[in-house]
């Protein structure tokens, strides 16, 4: 069907492990009979993650800036695992974007290999590098709480004529302001703030649905992660996490019948701990009361790699944004950002956004 053309905004360890996925299948190097595993859809209407062409690359870190993608996106301080080291060239170079507030200040004290060092260059024009890279759609993996980056970076997506997957905790796609916008522009946009493939949220989500649905009544709950990579060195500046616990505690509450009191529910990025890596571990519990009150308790320990968590999920939200594209559709695509995203536009239980995604794949609704 044609080679789905995307550009990519930060190249942290998310956008490393995507770009490293889509090279895994394409290459074959998993077996035949395993050439989906890991992956929710292998064909979505045609386009199976072989179609995924990365186009233009933008980042601010003077290791990666200037650099081939398929180098930059194992420069430091880059730490999530090898998925496949022997990548073909790309013909892309990594350009210097707009710093912003894409950069916390309290970074500035920790070592090399673990913070951004910024570029001393002259951000590039984005619209052009857009246009002139044939980009369909921009993926945002920008650091948590840059409002006013990606908010540039999703304007210049409208004037460029491009797509906008949003990853990250900055509300575009559920925001009616930017939804009217890239509907104006009849441009699709999916976000917001991605959901892993097993991860924390989804999880809790699960279990928070499934109490309900059981007739236990949730009392308390909270959800406390930790990891070592950069995400979590720049959460550890609470001021930028307005957004992230908006979305995160958001995710949860969507599930229960009666929303629990602030009090009574906390989630969130809890601390930095620079051995885990791109490790992340999430401790959760769930307390309430089952069958003439009784109470119940939940405890549960998670462990996964962080990024590649969330990259098969993006090549479901990449190829579905094509589709967009290809049928005229423009506006937030609420059925894959309700299933791929944290903070979608309209919140379903995951059961009912996965049955909405088949849907708007076969071309039974409209979005």
């Amino acid at each position: 069907m044609g080679r789905i053309a995307v550009a990519v905004i930060g190249l942290g360890n998310c956008a490393s492990s995507l770009i490293q996925g889509v090279h895994y299948y394409r290459s074959g190097t998993a077996r035949d009979d395993e050439k989906s595993l890991g992956l929710m859809h292998w064909d979505i209407a045609g386009y199976t993650p072989n179609d995924v062409d990365f186009v233009a690359a933008f980042d601010i870190d003077k290791r990666k800036v200037g650099k081939p993608l398929e180098e930059a996106i194992f420069a430091k301080p880059n730490c999530t695992k090898t998925i496949t080291s022997e990548l073909p060239p790309s013909g892309v170079t990594v350009k210097m974007g707009n710093l912003l507030d894409g950069v916390s200040p309290h970074m500035e004290s920790y070592p090399d290999s673990r913070r951004f060092i910024p570029a001393r260059k002259k951000p590039v024009n984005v619209v052009a590098e857009l246009r002139s890279s044939g980009a369909e759609i921009a993926v945002c993996y920008l650091p948590v709480g840059s409002e006013k980056a990606v908010s540039f970076y999703a304007d210049a997506c409208i004037k460029a004529g491009v797509a906008f997957v949003n990853c990250i905790p900055v509300f575009i796609a559920s925001s009616p302001p930017w939804a009217a916008k890239f509907k104006r522009a009849r441009l699709p946009v999916a976000g917001d703030d991605i959901k892993a493939q097993i991860g924390a949220t989804i999880l809790h989500r699960a279990l928070a649905r499934l109490f309900t649905d059981r007739g236990v009544k949730i009392d308390r709950t909270y959800q406390l992660n930790t990891g070592g990579n950069t995400d979590f060195l720049n959460m550890l500046n609470h001021d930028r996490l307005a957004s992230k616990r908006v979305s995160k505690t958001d995710a949860v509450q969507s599930q229960l019948d009666s929303p629990l009191p602030w009090e009574n529910i906390h989630i969130g990025p809890s601390d930095y701990v620079p051995w885990q890596n791109d490790n992340k571990v999430c401790f959760l519990r769930i307390e309430g009361r089952e069958f003439a009150g009784v109470p119940v308790e939940l405890e549960l320990r998670l462990s996964v790699e962080d990024s590649p968590n969330s990259a098969g999920v993006v090549i479901d939200v990449i190829r579905c944004a094509k589709l967009a594209l290809d049928r005229g559709i423009s506006g937030p695509l609420t059925s894959i950002s309700a299933y791929a995203m944290k903070h979608p536009p309209v919140q379903y239980t995951d059961a009912r956004a996965r049955d909405l995604v088949e849907q708007f794949i076969a071309g039974a609704i409209e979005r």
